[in-house]
This record gives structure tokens, C-alpha cells and sequence, in this order.
């Protein structure tokens, strides 16, 4: 049974999507955008690491299952399920599911889609029901004590001799660690000066400012490190830790300048996380975890 704070967690999330990260504010652009990257200097890597997933996926089939599906935010989700005759979204917000319908129902080719209200602890499909599963950055968002049920969910509606592909972030990146350090160094002391620039042209001392103005509120985020994926689920089944992209969006607006050699460095990261996927994989900030059924 689940307890009123993981009710309260789930309704949260709910409604932040369908309040605010759902919608959209641009043409196929949603509000939860500002969580990636979206400049030009960026779009190439991005999107070569997104297109990951399909690697390890049977290239055609009869269902594929996206478990928090979203509305299908970028254009290379489409492709996962190109082989397949439908693709079933599974979401908790019905804004999502209503967007995922209409991208699925804009394509050219491939399968029909199918939308279910749905929990991704909870699941409600037979076992052994779809030919491949995606989930794409959700299980971070359930109550952390749902997450290995998650986990088992997902390996219990897989077929078997196939495999699924999770894909989410971990607690604390080791590589983005010493990246991250000299990001805040410097923008504390950028606010700090900020502050005295406007505390001297508005005649005040330092000791007049009220703090910090509270940042807009996102929505519960909860996430484990490697030694937890396998230990507490490689235990349950067989599952291999991949890269699906080692940097963070921090790192990637601090550090990758368009007018530096931006793009050249952004590929060259690309071919050695291609040449150490499993290093890069557990390591870096977004793993991709390809859970197998025998």
C-alpha cells in the first residue's frame, strides 16, 4: 500500500507536467526544454546521443512500450519505434499523452500509437507483452522507495530473449563532480558582484539585502549511483550500464562556447564515450541501462 507522501509525490509530478512542463511555448518546443541544451553549437551531439537507444532495441516488432513517454519531446524518440506496428505511451499526465498522440499522429510512416493513464511502478500490461520498452528520464521521478519495483515493472512486461533501455541520471556524475565545483565558485562570485554593483548605484550597503530571490519550482527528482543499479537491481536481472551522454546541461552551457571550438570538442567527446561506453556510462552523468531478458 502506498503511503500519503508517495500519493503526494506522484500528484505533484502530475501536475506539474500537466500545469507547466507540458506546455508548450514554442512551435514543438515544450516548457521542460530549459532542462536541456537547445543551441546550435549542441544540437549534433545531442542528437547523436539520443539516437543511442535504438541500438539496443529488436529493430522491428510487434509493441513497443515507452513507460513515461511524455509528448515524445524530440524527433529521434520517433525513431525507436519506427519497426514496430504500434507504440503504446504510457504516461501519468493526460497533457502528455494528448501531445504524444498528435506527434505519433503527424509521421509519415511507421506504427499507430496507443495512450494509456499509467504509473510506471505500477504497470498495468500482462508479462511478457511488448517486444521492447524505453523509459526516457522517469523513474527518477517516483518516490525513491518505487524505483527497483520500477525497475522490475518494465523487465516484467518485456519479452523475452529481448531488451529494454532506461535511461536517467545518476545522484553524483564523478566526472561532472570536478566540473561542477568551478561552476559555482564562479557564479557565486558573479552574484556577489552583481549585488555590490547594484547595492552601490542603489546607495545601500550589502548588509540591506533581503537574500537570494527564490528560483521557480520544478518538480521531485530523486536518483541512485551505480553501485546501487547493481547491486539492488543487477541482483533481480541482467542489466549492463551504457553511455547515453556523459556531460550535464550545466556543463554543457559553461563550457562548450561556439565561438571556442565548441562543436569540434562536443564530437570529439562523442567518439571516446563511443570508444569507452561503459567507462563513460557509469562515470558520467546519464547512464543507459540495457536490461536483458533470457
Amino acid at each position: 500500500m502506498k503511503t500519503s507522501s508517495e500519493l503526494e509525490i506522484k500528484q505533484d509530478v502530475r501536475k506539474f507536467y500537466d500545469d507547466i512542463g507540458w506546455q508548450e511555448i514554442g512551435e514543438g518546443v515544450y516548457q521542460n526544454a530549459r532542462y536541456e541544451d537547445l543551441r546550435p553549437v549542441s544540437w549534433e551531439y545531442i542528437h547523436k546521443c539520443h539516437l543511442r537507444v535504438g541500438r539496443h532495441l529488436i529493430p522491428e516488432g510487434r509493441l513497443l512500450l515507452d513507460a513515461g513517454s511524455g509528448p515524445i519531446q524530440y524527433p529521434e524518440y520517433l525513431e525507436y519505434s519506427q519497426g514496430y506496428q504500434a507504440r503504446v505511451c504510457a504516461d501519468i499526465s493526460i497533457v502528455a499523452l494528448k501531445e504524444a498522440r498528435q506527434r505519433i499522429g503527424d509521421r509519415s510512416s511507421g506504427g499507430s500509437g496507443l495512450f494509456v493513464v499509467a504509473d510506471i511502478a505500477n504497470l498495468p500490461f500482462r508479462r511478457d507483452a511488448f517486444d521492447g520498452v524505453v523509459s526516457l528520464h522517469t523513474i527518477h521521478h517516483l518516490p525513491i522507495e518505487e524505483h527497483k519495483q520500477a525497475y522490475q515493472e518494465v523487465y516484467r512486461v518485456l519479452a523475452p530473449t529481448n531488451s529494454a533501455v532506461v535511461v536517467n541520471g545518476w545522484q553524483d556524475s564523478v566526472l561532472m563532480r570536478y566540473f561542477v565545483r568551478p561552476i559555482k565558485w564562479r557564479n557565486r562570485t558573479r552574484k556577489r558582484i552583481r549585488k555590490s554593483i547594484k547595492n552601490l548605484r542603489d546607495g545601500r550597503s550589502n548588509s540591506s539585502d533581503t537574500g537570494p530571490k527564490p528560483k521557480g519550482k520544478g518538480t521531485f527528482v530523486s536518483k541512485h549511483d551505480a553501485e546501487w543499479l547493481k547491486k539492488e537491481v543487477g541482483s533481480l536481472m541482467q542489466v549492463e550500464i551504457f553511455v547515453w551522454r556523459s556531460v550535464s546541461v550545466r556543463f554543457l552551457r559553461e563550457y562548450i562556447n561556439p565561438d571556442l571550438g565548441g562543436k569540434w570538442l562536443l564530437q570529439k567527446l562523442y567518439d571516446l564515450e563511443e570508444r569507452y561506453p561503459h567507462f563513460f556510462g557509469e562515470y558520467g552523468q546519464y547512464p543507459m541501462i540495457v536490461i536483458k531478458k533470457d
